[in-house]
């Protein structure tokens, strides 16, 4: 969203990472090498011990991966070490669970003091964050080969191409890979699913039966070679098998119908969960963006906590009648939510991240995604609200592009940022995006590749409005949120047709976007002339801001008298303002139909009149 208004005191939330049984190391190297002395190998360990590896997170800028030392022989061992080499280029920079010390690009990882010791059979794994795109070859394990015997001058497979899927039904899947190369051979693939081997195939397809419907899965292969050598795992593919019901974003027939709710609404605007009841909104909308959580140090971060879970509700501003207690365990908005869900069962909640304000916190998060993704499905399901919230969406404004700052993450960030949070979310929570309307050429929309992410997403809120306002204090005057181009719009690419064109040709499936709709106005003042593309003096004055008005306002002072590209305008006195008016939104919904969209959503309840009018026009234009 453009603007956010923050009157609060607000509160960082800070995750660390834990491993179940024992404490887990995640230091920079250098620290790592201070923790123990070097492990001893035991003198016949080559026939008695393997070590395998497998790259369980790829972010695009780093990637994590873990080896898996076992015991295979018949006696204990009482300490292991692991090398290999990395190509110039890709590194650990970040261990647990071993010492890991390099020379150059030869990498050594040793038992830390409590997991040296495995007897017949046992394993142990450790793990490391790595950046570049290499992958380890000439592993040894206490000296021998990684597959448990020495094959000197054999060097292991590669990692094969990444899986494509195709055939995708309820309960299968066709996998098919590019094949491994190995300078003795290939001898077969282990298949992957999640992590785990379901198969060996001698051929480079591979057709997975016996699935879920409705159920998210990820498949990588490794090659084998004709000593037995197993070379790296694939990048991972994501498949999400088809029926099953437990899909939450829009399918056939659904049509969405999402409104913002902002957390500082409730201190000068007054504006409370409550008075979606009342205003007879709630029964009229599927799902509330819960606006705004922080993006800060890369983790997701509470963004208001007073507003958020602390501040007491009196009987008369509660959903249900009933007071906050100073002892009760969640206040707040997070608590008027919980009881707004009682009253409406079939309303979502989602937690929504970032907005024009924070949306720099992303750059940071973008370096790690999968730690981010962490910590926000950490926060978003603690357990003390865990049930209010459905799913979480992350309003990054300009990726790869520039706004309140600048981002220069690269094109793949978004795309790699919203596979993490899918992957650590999973099928059964919404991950939804609100994203740019910018379809200038080579505007924001050309800087992201929003095609490739919206497999990741349930669908995405596209900001078609904004475009024009006060900030050029000249004018040219022009409405704010044109639903078409018309005669002296003052930039190509900027409304609302144009950018869900451009979407769709990129590769946006239709039911997947969702049109924004603006409950306020942006206007001028000093104009004279009554028609778009009057020259101005500054921005008209606002009740929170210069330039910006709510629609509950407008309507009343400044009455609409023409209209433009699909939206209102009006000129009272030297003020020319343009909004949507009830009118114009049942237009844009038939439009938004017509175009076979996923629904469409709003910012924000307060601009809307106390009796819900704005919302009501979005209802009926969408049945």
């Amino acid at each position: 969203m453009r603007f956010i208004h923050i009157r609060s005191r607000r509160g960082a939330v800070h995750r660390h990472r834990t491993v179940a049984g024992l404490t887990t190391l995640l230091l920079p190297l250098a620290t790592l090498v201070a923790l123990g002395g070097p492990a001893k190998a035991a003198p016949d360990a080559a026939a008695q011990v393997t070590a395998a590896y497998t790259k369980t997170q790829d972010w695009g800028s780093g990637f994590e991966g873990k080896w898996t030392v076992k015991n295979t022989g018949t006696t204990s061992i009482s300490a292991w070490a692991v090398e290999w080499d990395f190509p110039s280029g890709t590194k650990v920079t970040s261990a647990w669970d071993a010492t890991v010390t390099n020379s150059g690009d030869h990498w050594t990882a040793k038992n830390v003091g409590w997991n040296g010791t495995l007897a017949p059979g046992a394993s142990v794994s450790f793990g490391f964050n790595g950046t570049g795109s290499g992958a380890p070859a000439n592993c040894t394990v206490n000296g021998g080969s990684c597959d448990g015997g020495q094959v000197p001058g054999d060097n292991p497979p590669s990692a094969p191409g990444t899986p494509t899927a195709s055939g995708i039904t309820d309960t299968s899947v066709q996998l098919d890979w590019k094949a491994a190369t190995d300078d003795k051979g290939i001898k077969n693939y282990d298949v992957l699913r999640d992590g785990a081997k379901v198969t060996t195939v001698t051929g480079t397809s591979y057709k997975d039966t016996g699935l879920t419907a409705g159920t998210d899965y990820s498949y990588t292969v490794q090659a084998r070679d004709t000593a037995g050598q197993t070379g790296p795992a694939s990048d991972a593919v994501k498949v999400h098998t088809t029926g099953g019901g437990t899909d939450p974003g829009p399918g056939p027939g659904d049509t969405v119908k999402l409104g913002y709710f902002t957390e500082w609404g409730v201190y000068g605007r007054n504006y409370h969960v409550k008075n979606i009841d009342t205003s007879a909104s709630a029964g009229k909308i599927t799902h509330i963006n819960y606006a705004f959580g922080n993006v800060t140090g890369g983790k997701c971060a509470i963004g208001d906590a007073y507003a958020d879970y602390d501040k007491a509700y009196t009987a008369d501003q509660s959903v249900d009648g009933k007071a906050d207690t100073w002892d009760q365990p969640l206040r707040g908005n997070f608590n008027q939510l919980r009881k707004l869900k009682a009253k409406y069962p079939n309303l979502k909640v989602i937690w929504s991240f970032g907005g024009w304000t924070w949306s720099g916190g992303f750059t940071e998060a973008a370096k790690n995604p999968a730690a981010f993704a962490e910590s926000c499905y950490n926060l978003v399901e603690d357990p003390r609200w865990a049930d209010v919230f459905d799913g979480i969406d992350i309003d990054w404004e300009y990726p790869n592009a520039c706004g309140l700052s600048c981002d220069t993450s690269g094109p793949a960030a978004f795309k790699t940022l919203m596979s993490a949070l899918r992957t650590k979310f999973g099928s059964k929570n919404l991950v939804t995006a609100a994203i740019t309307a910018d379809a200038s050429s080579g505007g924001k929309i050309d800087a992201t590749d929003y095609a490739g992410a919206a497999a990741s997403a349930d669908w995405y809120n596209v900001m078609t409005y904004d475009f024009f306002g006060a900030w050029d204090a000249k004018g040219p005057t022009a409405p704010h949120s044109p639903l078409t181009s018309y005669s002296g719009i003052p930039k190509d690419g900027f409304n609302s047709a144009a950018a869900i064109a451009k979407l769709k040709a990129k590769g946006v499936p239709a039911k997947k976007l969702l049109l924004g709709i603006g409950f306020y106005g942006r206007g001028w003042t000093g104009v004279t002339q009554k028609e778009p593309g009057g020259t101005a003096t500054g921005p008209a004055s606002g009740t929170y801001e210069q330039g910006i008005e709510d629609y509950k306002v407008l309507k009343n002072s400044c009455p609409s008298n023409g209209t433009v590209a699909g939206t209102a305008y009006a000129h009272c006195g030297s003020n020319w303002w343009s909004y949507d008016t009830p009118a114009t939104i049942r237009s844009k919904m038939a439009w938004a139909k017509g175009q076979g969209l996923g629904g469409a959503f709003f910012w924000e309840f307060s601009g809307d009149t106390a009796g819900g009018e704005l919302v009501s026009a979005i209802n009926d234009g969408l049945k």
